[in-house]
């Protein structure tokens, strides 16, 4: 029971390994297929050609045997007429031999021809397969080119999940504190802490000396100087 297990188990990871196979070098196997109906297909022609070359022969030899039928029977016709029986017999026998070789020849003929009809739809079907092959061949080379795309394309980016990391990253990086608006936080929270924020809103208020300088203190001191009133 065991053992069958395994060889089930066996089976079925050759069976895997054999498709994986097929699929990583499908292209390779298309054009493969595609060279043998060719070669298949040129076989194919150079019998066609010696077929129909048989048939011309065939052909032509026909034809002499006609000729030299209808000669013998003009000759043949021409001694029994002229009494001349036994040369007539002679052309006569002749002339049977040569219709039974034309029997034979005729009957060899229609079947080349018969071959030759076939071979042609053969011929035709399989170069019509070709081009359909072919065709096929050309968009499979250009989907093989994009799943290879996309397959580095996911490597590359770790698949989906490297996707998902780095949108988490930029979504990262948006949702950080701006460190400038930090550091004005901060510097207030250490006034409010020193106290130095109630000491400078009390000065604003006009309780006390300011405690910075402002552009009206800078104009005051400086019309005092020279005497010259500033101008709103």
């Amino acid at each position: 029971m065991i053992r069958n297990v395994f060889k089930s188990l066996l089976a079925v990871a050759g069976a895997k390994a054999e498709t994986g196979l097929e699929n990583r070098f499908a292209i390779d196997l298309i054009e493969q297929h595609i060279r043998n109906a060719q070669s298949g297909l040129s076989a194919a022609k150079q019998t066609l050609a010696t077929i129909v070359i048989r048939h011309r022969s065939e052909q032509a030899a026909l034809s002499r045997l006609a000729q030299r039928i209808g000669d013998l029977e003009q000759r043949t016709a021409s001694a029994l007429h002229a009494g001349a029986n036994e040369l007539a017999h002679d052309g006569a026998t002749v002339i049977a031999e040569l219709e039974n070789e034309r029997a034979v020849r005729q009957a060899t003929l229609a079947a080349l021809e018969q071959r030759i009809t076939r071979m042609r739809l053969s011929i035709e079907k399989a170069h019509a397969k070709i081009v359909d092959l072919n065709q096929g061949l050309i968009s499979a080379r250009a989907l093989d080119a994009e799943h290879r795309a996309q397959r580095g394309l996911n490597r590359s980016l770790g698949g989906s999940a490297g996707f998902k990391e780095a949108e988490a990253l930029i979504a990262r990086i948006h949702d950080r504190s701006d460190p400038l608006e930090e550091a004005f936080v901060i510097d207030a929270i250490d006034d409010e802490l020193s106290g130095d924020a109630v000491r400078m809103r009390l000065a604003n208020a006009g309780h006390g000396l300011p405690v910075r300088v402002d552009a009206t203190q800078v104009l005051q001191r400086l019309a005092a100087t020279t005497g010259i009133s500033p101008t709103n």
